[in-house]
């Protein structure tokens, strides 16, 4: 503990004096990270193979290509992003001037998970890095040939006393990085139940903190989709990593008179993309560990199986599951699935699958699958949700523009290019008065100018 105590005072040192806070400072260390995680790109790819048996193509789709990208966009942008944003003045303050100028929040810390353990913990770093702040990072260690890899990128580019890699048991580890040190910010991504006891730490000593959690996304399939197109989007992403991704589609309501025809175009996709033994597929990969396979398989237990439902726990493999109108509550109904299993559940009207999406409120995404415009604008207009898609799924994370982020049960906060940016920076509001005129009904005294002030005011 000592020895973290004196790294995390090294930190905070650094940051004091100020040299993170230049353009050319910040834009130096982006690109040294850049060049380091291409010099480790195929360790990289093959770490990640071998934690979760992803491809080299998923790998840059989904993990380092999403992140080069952004740390381009921040090199792009920063001298636009640091620079004082003017804003309109009152008449009260006329004729002075009146801007935005962001400021680095400090030393933040950023808890990354498994499912995606280098992109989910490099990206808030490099919005991190952008806004000049120093950062302590800790990574999953489920994933444990990425976190060495991950460890080597960071230790070869960034000095330890600017970015702090600090691997370890997750549980155990918290305790030791938020009890004896004030964060500036803290960002984490993972469970909700790991988020509260973190957000209770972060406000014993009001740090500010920024939740990517997760929860039950919904996707609905209306009786006005274009079925086979939804069921190419659906599964697209749902079998992406297993289903172990925060914004998969976590179950299908679809309309009654739809839904067997959807069930069908669904089995057809998954043979196509998946062929006839998952098991083999280039595409397909893995469950984390075995506490998560059987956690997995548990909510299986006792459900009507449409296609798939094989496993193989020795290789940890799920195959692609889809499963026919669980109960309300049943377990896999009730926690967020992060795995390869997809309820199927009908619906008669709009009522009936908003009482079910309200079982688990404040989901972090939804996707609504309808051609016709006004029936999608009235589910974004019903449901309260983090970020979402009409026609797809999950493709908005991939768009920078676009902030990213729950609400309620499913976070706090946003990020992703520009947002980021600003998650971790202090936007100070600045008036810059003139010292002519000076004018004397703003001072004292104050009797006889009531009604003065209230036309000026």
């Amino acid at each position: 503990m000592a020895g973290l105590t004196h790294h995390l005072n090294a930190i905070r040192s650094f940051f004091n004096t100020g040299a993170t806070r230049s353009v050319d400072f910040r834009k130096k260390q982006l690109q040294l990270l850049k060049e380091s995680i291409l010099k480790h790109e195929d360790a990289l790819s093959t770490a990640l193979f071998n934690d979760l048996h992803k491809s080299p193509e998923e790998v840059w789709i989904t993990e380092t290509g999403m992140v080069l990208s952004e740390i381009n966009t921040c090199i792009q942008s920063l001298d636009e992003w640091m620079a004082p944003q003017p804003v309109p003045t009152n008449f009260v303050n006329i004729p002075g001037k009146s801007y935005l100028l962001p400021e680095p929040l400090g030393v933040v810390l950023i808890i990354a998970p498994w499912n995606y353990p280098f992109q989910l913990l490099f990206m808030p770093l490099v919005g991190a890095i952008a806004a000049g702040n120093c950062a302590v990072l800790k990574p999953s260690e489920l994933t444990t040939a990425t976190e060495k890899i991950m460890g080597q990128i960071i230790t070869e580019a960034l000095a330890p006393n600017y970015v702090l890699y600090a691997p370890g048991e997750g549980a155990a580890l918290i305790p030791d990085l938020m009890d004896h040190f004030r964060y500036d910010h803290v960002f984490y991504t993972g469970s909700t139940a790991v988020g509260k006891i973190i957000y209770q730490k972060a406000a014993a000593q009001l740090t500010p903190v920024t939740l990517e959690l997760g929860g039950k996304s919904p996707c609905v399939v209306t009786a006005n989709a274009s079925l086979k197109v939804a069921a190419k989007r659906i599964i697209n992403i749902k079998f992406s990593n297993a289903g172990q991704m925060c914004i998969t589609p976590d179950y299908l309501l679809v309309h009654h008179s739809v839904k067997e025809a959807l069930i069908q175009q669904l089995k057809a996709i998954i043979l196509k993309f998946y062929g006839p033994h998952p098991i083999t597929s280039y595409d397909y990969g893995r469950i984390v560990n075995n506490k998560h396979f059987h956690r997995l398989r548990n909510l299986m237990e006792g459900q009507t199986i449409l296609h798939g439902g094989e496993h193989n726990e020795e290789q940890l493999y799920i195959a692609p599951t889809l499963i026919n109108a669980p109960s309300v509550e049943a377990a896999i109904m009730k926690e967020e699935i992060f795995g390869p299993l997809l309820p199927v559940i009908g619906y008669q009207n709009d009522a009936e699958a908003l009482a079910w999406i309200r079982k688990n409120e404040n989901p972090l995404a939804l996707y609504i699958f309808t051609n016709d415009k006004k029936e999608a604008d009235q589910w974004l207009q019903q449901v309260p949700f983090g970020g979402g898609c009409i026609n797809t799924a999950a493709m908005h994370y991939l768009n920078k523009n676009l902030p990213f982020g729950g609400r309620g049960n499913s976070g706090i906060g946003r990020y992703h290019g520009r947002f980021s940016f600003e998650t971790f920076s202090h936007i100070k509001g600045i008036l810059k008065a003139r010292t002519w005129p000076d004018i004397p009904l703003a001072y004292p005294t104050l009797k006889g100018k009531l009604k003065t002030l209230k036309k000026v005011i």
